[in-house]
């Protein structure tokens, strides 16, 4: 099953695979996820759902039961 992964502030859409990271969904996008560790716990990957649910991109699938998800990056300096 696919669907469609939104990326704000740039407004690039992808299908994806239920499963797949969203990290790797970002890369495949052109859309950059600052990342650090890679196991969620330097939280560099934070992003937020449009639900408002703040997500670690790189420990996070994509989701089933969707059509769509909107994903919007956050600008950390640090990273």
């Amino acid at each position: 099953m696919t669907i469609n992964i939104r990326f704000l502030p740039d407004d690039v859409t992808v299908n994806a695979e239920v499963g797949e990271s969203l990290l790797d969904v970002a890369d495949r996008a052109g859309v950059s996820i600052p990342t650090g560790c890679l196991m969620g716990s330097c939280h560099a990957c934070t992003v937020e759902l449009d639900d408002g649910e703040v997500i670690r991109a790189c420990i996070t699938p994509v989701p089933p039961g969707k059509e769509e998800l909107t994903i919007n990056l956050f600008s950390d300096p640090t990273w």
